[in-house]
């Protein structure tokens, strides 16, 4: 597929889901190539008189945001959300997800909890049918590391994964840091069989803080394909 057309149907399946967001709706912002369009169909809207708060999943779509006069808050002044709209790496059955790709997992996983509802937007790249394709990123405490990296190896085993753990670095050679300050391990799986029990026993890991196996979360799809775009419920 090529960029352009990648590009497109990334921004028709931001357009779909903005249809769902409502006047007076409380918010949260996804972060990532696909989320940026929804940012910044967002902000047409409210330039032109739309009323909306919203809470970002990452500093980087705070920016966007700000640049484009959308009104912010956070979980503090607004711990329950309507409705959050962010992008996915994956999309399995059940609308299981893989997510993190962009880095943000962490507060992308606590502001969906938060939400009444969790849609994502992608281009049908992100179906599978089965996760684990894309390394499922796993976000680790940057004490320890070691430990955690040897622990998660032991998973990794037990789940005959066909790959193994990757630091992600930064363009500089350094560390990938998240917004939270932790470092990420990708995990290539190539398939994972049982999500849930995955799960479980990535977070039993002491130095673990969270993963991108988003489950029981989306309620709504809406992927984009060369004949338009399709909705998905959970």
């Amino acid at each position: 597929m090529g960029t352009d057309v990648s590009e497109n149907q990334k921004r028709e399946a931001a357009a779909a889901a903005l249809a769902e967001v409502k006047p007076g709706m409380r918010l949260g912002l996804g972060t990532g190539s696909t989320a940026r369009y929804l940012v910044d169909l967002l902000g047409i809207k409210v330039a032109a008189g739309f009323e909306v708060v919203c809470v970002p999943t990452s500093e980087a779509t705070a920016a966007q945001a700000r640049a484009l006069r959308i009104p912010l808050t956070d979980l503090e002044a607004t711990p329950h959300l309507d409705l959050t709209i962010d992008g996915a790496d994956e999309i399995g059955p059940g609308l299981a997800l893989i997510k993190g790709g962009g880095g943000a997992l962490l507060r992308e996983k606590i502001v969906a909890a938060a939400s009444d509802r969790l849609i994502v937007i992608a281009d049908q790249s992100k179906l599978v049918d089965a996760l684990g394709r894309f390394p499922l990123p796993v976000e680790v405490n940057a004490f320890g590391l070691g430990a955690t990296r040897r622990a998660l190896e032991t998973v990794l085993a037990g789940e005959q994964a066909e790959g193994g753990l990757t630091l992600r670095v930064a363009s500089e050679g350094e560390p990938f840091v998240t917004d939270g300050g932790h470092y990420v391990l990708d995990a290539l799986f190539g398939r994972i069989s049982a999500p849930k029990a995955l799960s479980s026993a990535l977070l039993e890991i002491p130095g673990v803080v969270q993963h991108g196996l988003f489950l029981d979360l989306c309620d709504r799809a809406y992927v984009a394909g060369p004949d338009g775009v399709r909705t998905y419920d959970a």
